[in-house]
């Protein structure tokens, strides 16, 4: 793997070419063979406070590929205070590895101090944006550098949102001017359940903000589709990266596989067909996850009167 360089830095962040999440079934293939990739991303929460044998394999692999921290437990979108705590363990973590970028998800993820543990999704309205707008701004002059937002893969909307959510991620970065983490999969999985157009949300973001992709393989689930991270991209979603590719010219991209987790070779292999992608060929090697074989979107909706 090399990295595809040539494209101007999108918010100051370079294009790292394409990468894996680094994760514990494949340490030891890792120290053994080296990276094979471009670069890593790694959960920020399960090297906070580690430094064990965990964190001696991410310095073995940071001394030779780019690193890059994608955190779960931000809840930028709570109404409970930002967690000071943790923004300083955020910092001081990225202090000590100097990732090429931090990340997170538009979401919140609980209230009251209550974690849901789950990325749970938000009323899409200009309260909403005005809220997590300040929030933005707090925690990119808190870590000093510019916070990356990813879209969350959904299934159930407010009634009292206002706007698609393609438009509230890109006003929130061309006002914030943090950048965004396009996850092509949760693009796929939340278009399908709520039944709108994938391709058409990524044509209307701002892709001069667009700093990242992230592909995975969804689950067939009755009339939804789930965002599980155990299986291979299918078709669908290869189509949707091959278009963001194009609108951005070109930028970072990572292959999620949390669960079911293959030989390090075989996850290599999946990460490779990005580039058969990027050509127009689209060889669907999980049928089973294809949007087609799901009947009709799911169309839930929260009621609320404010946001969480």
């Amino acid at each position: 793997m090399r990295a595809t360089h040539g494209v101007p830095p999108r918010l100051g962040l370079p294009n790292l070419g394409l990468g894996v999440g680094l994760r514990p079934p494949h340490y030891e293939h890792i120290l053994r063979h080296g990276p094979q990739v471009d670069w890593f991303e790694i959960i920020s929460e399960n090297f906070i406070d580690n430094h064990g044998y965990a964190r001696h394999v991410l310095e073995q692999v940071a001394a030779q590929v780019p690193i890059v921290m994608h955190g779960v437990s931000l809840s930028i979108g709570s109404s409970d205070p930002l967690n000071l705590g943790y923004l300083r363990k955020l910092r001081r973590l990225a202090g000590e590895l100097r990732p090429a970028w931090i990340s997170d998800h538009l979401c919140w993820t609980g209230a009251a101090s209550l974690n849901s543990h789950d990325l749970l999704p938000l009323p899409l309205d200009e309260a909403s944006l005005r809220h997590v707008a300040g929030r933005v701004r707090q925690v990119q002059e808190f870590l000093g550098r510019p916070l990356v937002l990813e879209n969350p893969s959904t299934y159930v909307e407010f009634a009292q949102s206002s706007m698609p959510e393609w438009e509230f991620l890109g006003r929130l970065a061309e006002d914030t001017g943090c950048g965004i983490l396009l996850d092509v999969n949760n693009v796929h999985v939340s278009a399908h359940n709520h039944g709108y157009d994938a391709a058409a949300y990524i044509r209307q973001l701002p892709h001069a903000h667009i700093v990242q992709i992230h592909l995975a393989g969804p689950t067939v689930c009755g009339a939804v589709l789930i965002d599980t991270h155990d299986a291979p991209v299918p078709a669908a979603v290869w189509r949707l990266y091959a278009l963001a590719q194009r609108l951005t010219g070109g930028v970072s991209a990572l292959l999620e596989w949390d669960a079911g987790i293959p030989p390090y070779p075989q996850l290599l292999a999946e990460l490779d067909k990005a580039r058969a992608a990027e050509r127009g060929e689209f060889a669907d090697a999980a049928p089973t996850t294809a949007a087609a074989a799901v009947s009709a979107p799911l169309g839930f909706h929260l009621e609320a009167a404010h946001a969480p």
